[in-house]
């Protein structure tokens, strides 16, 4: 059902891209600390929820569209949230140079349309707009941290420090409780198939199984560090529960190769990666000139905020899931 104006005690909470990797598991935490969730979907109650399908019956709806900044104000003023969690976003980098306008309209002006409605209605609401990591783009520093210059070379990267920067002056302006979480690479078994980490273990698992030979991947030189989603969700809670607003980084602090990652993989599985990894010349991106590093430092001390899974239970745990569900799709076919 769609959501009605909440009553009760319980905290209100508002999240748009609610049916993606990090909206899902944000939306767990946040119920099991037990507060009354809404999600924004794009068109109605019964469309598909992606990875948030199986808290259907938990949560309640309502519809907005990024590239429809009325809708987004309808929803806040509908909900009349206490906190605010801003994880909508085209995602997917290399499609942000197919239509780079879209997606700085829409992380851009989705942002923007939420500050104001809470500027402009009730300026109690706490608000986490979720940057990232490529904000920082070719900057000369490794780590990096809150302070480090950001140079970002994709529109999806220029597109998050506009909604980061937005953030940081419409707190010291209108006195907004907006912070901003720049959260580095991410995973779950959760994630989309398209991003590396999933083509990997995905294919690992694949290969186990005897489904597939080989595994195709671009550069296995590229560096990024790797946490687990769950995590990161946790840290941005984290930072609307303080009294000050702030940005934070969200990361593990170590960077680890594209071939690294892959090794992880396929030794939980007994195989060696090198037999079966194939670079494929298309899939490999330009050389980064400085590896994507966070650097945690700020968020351990005054958030107290530290990853609780390790870079090998992820990668076991992503694994583990792949091989369970490409086992029970080859049963059943």
């Amino acid at each position: 059902m769609l959501a009605d104006r909440a009553g009760g005690d319980a905290p209100r909470a508002l999240i748009t891209g609610f049916t993606g990797q990090d909206g899902s598991f944000l939306a767990e935490l946040l119920l099991e600390r037990g507060y009354e969730v809404t999600g924004l979907v794009r068109r109605g109650a019964g469309d598909p929820l992606g990875c948030a399908e199986h808290l259907r019956e938990r949560v309640e709806l309502v519809r907005g569209e990024l590239l429809q900044p009325t809708t987004l104000r309808a929803a806040i003023e509908q909900v009349r949230p206490h906190e605010i969690y801003h994880l909508a976003a085209p995602s997917f980098v290399p499609a942000s140079w197919q239509r780079p306008a879209e997606t700085i309209d829409a992380i851009v002006g989705s942002a923007t349309a939420i500050l104001e409605a809470v500027r402009d209605g009730d300026r109690e609401a706490r608000v986490l707009i979720a940057a990232s990591g490529s904000i920082y783009g070719e900057t000369l520093e490794s780590p990096q941290n809150e302070r480090t210059p950001a140079r970002p070379t994709t529109p999806y990267a220029i597109a998050k420090l506009a909604a980061h920067q937005l953030a940081g002056a419409m707190r010291a302006r209108s006195g907004l409780h907006v912070s901003s979480a720049i959260t580095f690479n991410h995973e779950s078994e959760r994630r989309p198939e398209r991003f590396v980490t999933r083509r990997i273990t995905r294919g690992a698992a694949a290969i186990s199984l005897g489904l597939q030979s080989e595994l195709a991947l671009g550069s296995l030189e590229a560096v990024r560090d790797w946490s687990f989603a769950g995590d990161v969700v946790r840290g941005e809670w984290s930072m609307l529960q303080q009294d000050d607003p702030d940005d934070y980084v969200l990361a593990s602090g170590v960077g680890r190769t594209v071939g690294e990652f892959a090794a992880a993989a396929f030794a939980c599985l007994d195989l060696d990666a090198e037999r079966f990894l194939r670079v494929d010349p298309s899939l490999v991106r330009p050389p980064e000139r400085t590896p994507s590093v966070g650097d945690p430092s700020k968020a351990r001390d005054r958030l107290g905020w530290e990853p609780q899974v390790s870079f090998q239970a992820l990668v076991e745990r992503m694994v583990d899931a792949d091989l369970r569900a490409l086992h029970a799709a080859h049963v059943r076919s």
